[in-house]
């Protein structure tokens, strides 16, 4: 059995009767509402979590950030893992050509000059998806 995220929710989904569509799509506004207050309430608790610990609870709710977000792309027919590696790619375009790394006061990595944005419009038409298409 694969232990993939983007394979364990799909698992979850089939399972349990629950939304897990096969080419990206608009979902209804009702879907979109439900499935973004499941992803607030998670992130929520990682906030809160990540501050008073301890560690063990802090990785069960980050599991469960990941868990919900796969579970959205998936309602939604997202390739999460594609669209991620091309985040990854445009992430790494932050570090200049002479190696060079910007940050904030904070130490947030900013864009360089030789940044390059995701293009995840073509990565998700890449994947069927047709802007404009109906929920």
């Amino acid at each position: 059995m694969s232990s993939s995220p983007a394979d364990l929710v799909r698992q979850f989904h089939l399972a349990f009767g629950l939304d897990a569509r096969g080419t990206p799509s608009e979902v209804s506004p009702g879907l979109a509402a439900h499935r973004g207050e499941l992803l607030a309430e998670e992130a929520a608790e990682v906030a809160e979590v990540s501050v008073t610990g301890p560690l063990d609870r802090l990785a069960h709710e980050l599991a469960d950030v990941v868990y919900v977000a796969y579970g959205t792309a998936l309602v939604h027919g997202i390739d999460l893992d594609a669209v991620t590696a091309e985040i990854h790619r445009s992430n790494m375009t932050r570090r200049g050509p002479d190696g060079q790394i910007a940050r904030r006061e904070d130490g947030k990595i900013l864009k360089g000059e030789h940044y390059e944005a995701p293009d995840v419009s073509a990565m998700l038409r890449r994947q069927g998806w047709v802007p404009g298409g109906a929920a």
